[in-house]
């Protein structure tokens, strides 16, 4: 499955199919395999699983219909890899802002790695197209819960979501599995998700064209703002 998302990556950058990887990695199938995989999380995220059919995909990844089944047993295999996907590409955006180690010892570092990590969500989940897809997926899967959102949920949301909570315990003293601390987390998430799901408002209300990443800077300062008077609020309060 890396190789299957590492040649997705490839096809979602526009970079040709000419660079010089192993020979095994760009074989037929393993193409085949990458384009069925984004092709369904495109009309997945965009039609809902039922509303999406076999054929609608093979003709949106320019593969024979019996490609399906021939590599993921059917729409349902297929419905799971672009969960493994979504977990693999977000797995590495969340090492790259937060780490894989414990929270640093050392209060301000963890808040650091705090308004570092706000950066890099904002950068990947408001700035980037295929981030959309992405957030359509897993909106579906949240509206109508199936085993894919288990293999997002236990890949992404509940592992991410406790590593910052466990810096946040390290920046502001409140315990990592408290309500209090959960809730906070979610919300400086939701700050972010926001802007994508309410990508169109936003335009619209900014007078924005579109959302780059001169404009992803701006909604940057904004969150990181926010962050800024949550974490002087806590130390008011401590003080």
């Amino acid at each position: 499955m890396t190789l299957i998302i590492r040649l997705i990556k490839l096809l979602i950058m526009n970079k040709s199919p000419n660079v010089k990887i192993p020979r095994r990695e760009v074989s037929p199938a393993d193409m085949t395999r990458a384009a069925l995989v984004r092709a369904a999380l495109k009309l997945f995220g965009r039609q809902g699983f039922d509303g999406t059919s076999t054929r609608e995909i093979a003709a949106e990844a320019k593969a024979n219909i019996g490609s399906i089944a021939y590599h993921f047993g059917g729409k349902e295999g297929l419905r799971a890899a672009a969960a493994d996907y979504i977990v693999d590409t977000i797995q590495t955006i969340a090492g790259q802002a937060i780490g894989n180690l414990q929270a640093p010892d050392d209060p301000d570092a963890a808040r650091a790695q705090l308004f570092t990590a706000l950066e890099r969500m904002v950068a990947f989940i408001v700035a980037r197209p295929e981030a959309g897809e992405i957030v359509q997926f897993v909106l579906r899967e949240l509206s109508h819960p199936t085993a894919a959102l288990d293999r997002i949920y236990d890949g992404v949301f509940e592992p991410t979501h406790r590593r910052l909570c466990l810096i946040w315990e390290q920046a502001t003293g409140e315990a990592a599995e408290s309500e209090r601390t959960k809730l906070t987390v979610f919300t400086l998430i939701g700050q972010v998700i926001y802007f994508r799901i309410g990508r169109e408002a936003v335009m619209r209300r900014m007078g924005w064209r579109g959302i780059g990443n001169d404009e992803a800077a701006k909604v940057v300062r904004v969150v990181t703002d926010n962050l800024g008077a949550i974490l002087a609020a806590r130390k008011d309060r401590r003080s």
